[in-house]
């Protein structure tokens, strides 16, 4: 029981990207990092910040999945949240469309 969970947490973190454009980027709201000049000069900044962090945590690779991870932590708790079609395992099986 124990190895199967293991392998699944091992796989989901397989499954991420990383997405580094702005419009695979959302605030907790919902609202698009692209779709306003000031929330893209905030996800520009938050980026900056973020890259050397998930270097120094994750990987200096960043097709990592420790990379992706300690990116996508980061850029959640300054409250911009990944939402790429391929960012969630269920997201690609369940909206094709998204």
């Amino acid at each position: 029981m124990r190895i199967s969970v293991a392998l699944g947490m091992a796989a989901s973190l397989l499954a991420v990207s990383a997405a580094e454009a702005p419009g695979q980027w959302q605030t907790y709201h919902g609202v698009r990092m692209d779709s306003d000049p000031v929330l893209l000069a905030r996800f520009d900044r938050a980026y900056r910040y973020c890259e050397p962090e998930a270097v120094y945590r994750g990987s200096p690779y960043p097709a990592h999945p420790w990379h992706v991870t300690a990116l996508r932590s980061c850029m959640y708790r300054l409250g911009i949240v990944d939402r790429g079609a391929y960012s969630y395992p269920a997201n690609r099986l369940f909206y094709p469309l998204y």
